[in-house]
């Protein structure tokens, strides 16, 4: 049942393209400025970014429903875009203040959005494992097909709840699709360094999951993966196994020197960037004209500005918001939705 992917013919509209188009750009350009900005003093604390995996949310989203859930771990700036959150309440999450989608008390590590169904950003090392699972559980009890997709690094699959959870979730059947983002590196150190099984998908063999291996760099090979597994999900089949071999180009994160890999290695990865192949099939296509593409960029470089100054000029949580949202009360609004 486990296999790697073949090469994908293009079934995508126009449209599809266009839009990963955007919203990769858009992404990169947004993750690029809290960069920036991360080095201006603007952003403090821990700093994941997501730049070169961009097509594992584009592709992913274009293949569920709004209301399916998502959760991940702590590189998590992407995701809940990736869901339909406006990209200033995530800018303003980044600088701590209270118009941030987790009201400030978050920052880079802990996105969240109960109104998108978007469940974290979560800091512990495969910890969202079995939160995922948990909220696929829910689903089922409950008797709806949402599917949840659970995104982790290749450093997650060494935790104890990583095969804790793969066990109850093919025991019960669970509607969830563990999403494995091989990026190659857990923190500075190689997959082939931690384990000698370096192809991450033939982990869920062991538990009779159905597993593949994805090219991770491309939308259309990503949604095709993310639809199979939805489908087998919604029909009561039970979770599946994706390993998305994937690259990340900045460090692991802003401190991080990088000194355990070559820029060789990084330019190769580039070749096969994302957004660059998402504009080659519209160009291949002639789906898109010069003119077109200018007025992306703008709109993009629009946006991004529009973030950071709607995160600049909105107001740090007050003092006396010290002590909210550190207990549960019935009914109570953990996150400000917008």
């Amino acid at each position: 049942m486990a296999k790697k992917a073949s090469v994908s013919k293009n079934n995508f509209s126009k449209e599809t393209w266009i839009k990963w188009y955007k919203d990769m750009l858009l992404w990169r350009r947004l993750e690029e400025k809290a960069g920036m900005m991360y080095t201006m003093g603007k952003i403090r604390g821990f700093c994941h970014l997501y730049i070169g995996q961009e097509a594992l949310v584009a592709g992913a989203c274009s293949a569920i429903r709004p209301d399916d859930n998502m959760i991940t771990a702590y590189r998590n700036h992407i995701h809940p875009l990736g869901k339909g959150m406006e990209s200033k309440y995530m800018m303003a999450e980044l600088y701590g203040k209270s118009t941030g989608c987790s009201n400030g008390n978050g920052g880079s590590m802990h996105m969240f959005s109960r109104e998108l169904r978007f469940w974290g950003g979560h800091g512990i090392v495969g910890g969202q494992i079995p939160l995922g699972a948990g909220l696929a559980f829910a689903d089922q009890f409950n008797g709806n097909d949402r599917v949840t997709l659970c995104y982790m690094g290749d450093g997650a699959v060494r935790q104890g709840s990583f095969h804790e959870t793969f066990n109850l979730a093919m025991l019960w059947k669970l509607p969830v699709i563990f999403i494995i983002e091989n990026n190659k590196y857990a923190m500075g150190t190689s997959v082939e360094r931690t384990s000698n099984v370096t192809e991450l998908f033939k982990l869920g063999l062991s538990y009779d999951m159905p597993s593949e291996a994805v090219d991770g760099m491309r939308a259309d090979t990503f949604h095709e993966a993310i639809a199979r597994a939805a489908e087998r999900a919604r029909a009561g089949e039970g979770p599946t196994l994706i390993e998305a071999l994937t690259y990340r180009y900045k460090g692991h994160s802003m401190s991080d020197p990088q000194k355990y890999r070559s820029k060789e290695e990084v330019d190769e990865y580039k070749d096969k960037d994302p957004i660059l192949h998402a504009l080659s099939v519209l160009q291949a296509n002639k789906w898109i004209t010069d003119a077109e593409l200018d007025a992306i960029d703008e709109a993009v470089k629009a946006e991004v500005d529009a973030s950071v100054e709607f995160a600049e000029n909105s107001p740090y949580p007050d003092a006396s918001a010290l002590w909210e949202y550190v207990y549960s009360e019935p009914n109570y609004p953990f996150i400000q939705t917008h």
